[in-house]
């Protein structure tokens, strides 16, 4: 979707909102009017966190285009009416709650020696024990608000003897980590290794651990794999914001030297695109955009997007359709490896 029709929706959207929440009872049954207005929040409820931080921001500029005034005064209350800036923080919360459920079902009682073919080297019983610690180390961040880099081997993890336990070890870990994320304020600054240097970073962090090993061991198991469109689009986004702060990904970025080489990944079910343009301090840009020519351009599903830039699918799956220049896309994913 471009941004022009990004813009022009969300202010068609927000005049829609407003003029049904503000019409006089004579012209539209207020019943009606209601029933319009939460069958509208009840789909945008069900939005990512990005995506409502996205859609809110949208909403508030096309009110601001407006002259001052009490229709302008209206619109800026659309944003705020449906609940688009709460609660983000327990969303990821409550997201990385379900698919930790989900992985722990997965995983329990499944033989831990299973190999894990798209985490090379590793088992069934190397993930479990990898997300665990995981969670057992962002607990520890967010307890203490760490302001500077705390190894994971200094945080007491207290790891089961035998693989098999990993499952419900993780399970007590997530518990832990959730009540401690829940608990803090998602604001509060604090050492990150990522983007955002805020407590807020590891619940969403940590959502995308869950989403990425569910789907290592759903394929370890045979199991076709699938993400949520808007949750996938998220931890797109969220995967390139990280991707800076991540050194030895970065070196490897930035000594592709294909300046001015560009990348796009284009979402066939939400029409979402996002445009990786190589060169720059940092090794490479992105934004949101489907506009002009890409050097080279990779279609699918969301979740298979997904599970493209990690890695757990290749570009020559028949989940994709790739035109351009695809030794670039996959100099990209090889430079971009964990």
């Amino acid at each position: 979707m471009s941004e022009a029709l990004e813009h022009a929706l969300a202010e068609a959207l927000a005049g829609l909102v407003t003029a049904v929440d503000t019409c006089d009872d004579d012209v539209l049954d207020p019943d009606t009017a209601v029933k319009w207005l939460e069958g509208s929040a009840y789909i945008l409820d069900r939005l990512a966190p990005a995506d409502r931080r996205r859609l809110s921001a949208l909403l508030r500029a096309a009110a601001l285009r407006e002259p001052e005034g009490p229709w302008r005064d209206d619109l800026l209350k659309v944003g705020d009416g449906f609940g688009l800036d709460e609660d983000q923080h327990e969303r990821y919360c409550d997201a990385l709650r379900a698919n930790v459920r989900r992985f722990v079902e997965t995983v329990r009682g499944v033989d831990p020696t299973t190999p894990a073919p798209t985490c090379p080297g590793w088992t069934i019983g190397d993930l479990a024990r990898h997300h665990g610690v995981a969670h057992r180390w962002a607990a520890h961040l967010v307890r203490h608000r760490v302001t500077e880099r705390v190894w994971a081997r200094d945080v007491p993890m207290e790891v089961p003897d035998e693989a098999g336990e990993y499952p419900q070890w993780l399970a007590a870990g997530a518990e832990e980590s959730l009540r401690v994320l829940r608990a803090a304020d998602p604001e509060t600054p604090m050492w990150s290794y990522g983007a955002d240097q805020h407590v807020r970073f590891y619940a969403r962090r940590l959502l995308f651990e869950a989403v990425v090993h569910l789907a290592d061991a759903e394929l370890a198991l045979g199991r076709v794999p699938r993400v949520e469109a808007c949750t996938a689009g998220d931890g797109i986004e969220e995967f390139l914001e990280n991707l800076p702060f991540l050194d030895r990904i970065a070196e490897r970025v930035a000594a592709l030297g294909r300046e001015g080489a560009s990348l796009r990944l284009r979402a066939t079910d939400t029409g979402a695109a996002w445009t990786v343009v190589f060169g720059g301090a940092g090794g490479f840009r992105w934004e949101n955009t489907a506009r002009g020519d890409a050097t080279v351009s990779v279609e699918g599903v969301s979740g298979e997007l997904l599970l493209l830039v990690y890695g757990r699918r290749a570009s020559g799956d028949p989940e994709f359709t790739v035109t351009g220049d695809r030794d670039v896309l996959d100099a990209w994913l090889a430079a971009t490896a964990f």
